[in-house]
């Protein structure tokens, strides 16, 4: 197979664009209620800043890059702008606004809030020529910017605990707390429940879970890119586990499971259509890409979790990833055993990489 360059989203499947994004966003319901539930007002007025200034500056970004019709009366130019507008272009970022508003603190500053937001939809997006042509995933673009340009609004008086990538609970291995101890203060159980402090839409590993059965019964979202990433990851840091905690290495792997952003990066994130790669074998290098940068960044780097800096660093690659000289959509046992290879490299890189209890 060849591969043909062709604009994204890339549907495989004869659905319609917006069919595939109401998907996503009824997906998206289980992690947004039990943000409410947790967060109150907090989570409410975040969820509608981030929608209203996606949506909005994405209008007005769309209009001003069409050409108007000539014509002497402004309300006909100005309509002219928009005869290519779509709900598509409703649906869409607002998808973006509600995922943004779900990686970040319940009591972020407002104005944070907005920035980032708007640098997602203008820089990330707009810029690059707006639906369907961004090659960075808009929330994650957005939330890297404030993470690095207003790192003080993410601890301190504005959040409950340290907030500095969105992994609370990993927070306190990176103190130098023992990962046995650290389960006295976040128990696996209410990792996976979303009995802990974090960012909005991340803590509650249940509510992900079921926006994702409900993503892979309707088909809106490929189980390649989610089974490569989780695989990879888990693969890693299970051997760190056996290394440092022989007795309690899988109770070690199930907290970095549902501690941090990492399910809902896999589930709401590299699924995204439009930044994820067009062919079966693609997407499983995608997702072990991603999984490998969060395990080095969780175990090597300067912050606790890096999901949006994988995802994005990931977004890089998916144009080589696809490039049509060598991109095929059959996974042959070539594929396979390089995949293997790549995944068995890192894992001595990590498994004698780790000196210390992590």
């Amino acid at each position: 197979m060849q591969a043909i360059k062709q604009t994204s989203p890339y549907i495989r499947k004869a659905v319609t664009t917006s069919r595939m994004m109401t998907d996503v966003l009824i997906a998206l319901i289980p992690v947004v209620l039990f943000a409410i539930y947790r967060f109150g007002f907090d989570a409410i007025i975040r969820i509608l800043v981030s929608l209203v200034v996606m949506i909005g500056l994405e209008a007005v970004a769309f209009g001003m890059m069409q050409k108007p019709k000539t014509s002497d009366k402004f309300m006909e130019r100005l309509k002219s702008r928009y005869e290519k507008y779509t709900i598509n272009n409703v649906i869409v970022p607002a998808i973006s606004a509600i995922i943004f508003a779900m990686i970040i603190p319940s009591k972020l500053p407002i104005y944070a809030v907005v920035v980032g937001a708007s640098f997602g939809i203008i820089v990330a997006k707009m810029l690059f020529g707006g639906l369907g042509s961004n090659i960075f995933n808009v929330a994650a673009a957005g939330r890297v910017f404030i993470g690095l340009a207003l790192t003080d609004m993410f601890s301190g008086k504005y959040v409950d605990v340290d907030l500095i990538a969105g992994g609370t609970a990993l927070t306190t291995l990176k103190s130098g707390l023992l990962f046995p101890q650290a389960m006295n203060s976040y128990s696996i159980l209410d990792l996976f429940v979303g009995n802990v402090p974090g960012s909005m839409g991340e803590i509650s590993a249940l509510a992900i879970l079921i926006g994702l059965a409900y993503l892979l019964i309707r088909r809106s979202a490929d189980y390649r890119v989610v089974l490569s990433a989780v695989i990879s990851f888990s693969v890693l840091i299970l051997l760190v586990g056996l290394k440092l905690y022989p007795d309690q290495a899988l109770s070690y792997l199930g907290y970095h499971l549902f501690a941090g952003g990492l399910m809902f990066g896999v589930v709401y994130m590299i699924t995204d259509p439009v930044t994820s790669p067009i062919t079966r074998p693609g997407r499983w290098i995608y997702g072990l890409l991603v999984g490998v940068l969060v395990v080095l960044i969780r175990l090597f780097g300067a912050y606790p979790e890096g999901v949006a800096f994988a995802l994005l660093f990931s977004n890089m690659f998916v144009p080589l990833i696809d490039y049509p000289k060598w991109s095929t959509n059959k996974v042959k046992p070539l594929f396979v055993a390089g995949y293997i290879l790549v995944l068995a490299v890192f894992g001595l890189v990590v498994f004698f990489g780790v000196g210390g209890a992590v």
